[in-house]
């Protein structure tokens, strides 16, 4: 595996998200840049895997900046509704004024009502990692974090869906831990454990 260096581009216009991933790398005293940083314009997510829409944004983002370039693609996957909203995830949240978590938060439980899922009802965090460099050779990093939703959510830290989605083994959501707890064990941490097996042996 080629080494990254100390310096990442991270393809996102999510702060959130940026925040998390410059946590996970820190240790490695990697610097993160985000792609807003670099004035990079935000590609159209087309493809219908994470694997897929990780490789468009992190391949986008190392042609243009001539660095090697981190994308993730995740999302929420619930097993009752085999597997939505999954990569169409941050869709669900849409509305005309932009992204609105809270609707997305209340969708995903209003379809569970409807086809009345029996408790408790299981989902993942699932995250894909493309690392990419500037000469198109590209690594594939995935990682999953299983649990259950509660209604209502619960919790203001972390971002999109964190606020009903309860990690196996705790009492807390991924909204109410702060982000070093969530850090530890959620869906990207599991895909940067391997990405940092891989990178930095």
């Amino acid at each position: 595996m080629r080494p990254i260096g100390d310096r990442l581009l991270v393809a996102t216009h999510n702060q959130g998200k940026l925040e998390e991933i410059a946590d996970l790398l820190a240790p490695l005293r990697v610097s993160v840049l985000g792609a807003a940083d670099l004035g990079l314009a935000e590609p159209e997510e087309t493809e219908t895997t994470f694997v897929g829409n990780a490789r468009l944004k992190a391949h986008a983002a190392a042609r243009v900046s001539g660095m090697a370039a981190l994308a993730d693609d995740s999302g929420l996957a619930v097993d009752a509704l085999n597997g939505a909203p999954g990569v169409f995830t941050a869709d669900w949240a849409t509305t005309a004024k932009g992204r609105d978590f809270g609707v997305g938060m209340a969708r995903v439980w209003r379809e569970l009502e409807v086809i009345s899922a029996p408790e408790p009802r299981r989902a993942q965090f699932c995250c894909t990692l493309v690392l990419a460099w500037p000469d198109g050779e590209d690594a594939v990093f995935e990682g999953k974090s299983h649990g259950h939703l509660i209604w209502p959510g619960r919790g203001v830290q972390g971002h999109g869906f964190d606020p009903i989605f309860q990690p196996d083994g705790f009492d807390q959501t991924f909204g109410e831990m702060n982000r070093w707890e969530k850090n530890r064990l959620s869906h990207r941490a599991d895909a940067f454990a391997k990405l940092v097996a891989a990178c930095f042996p």
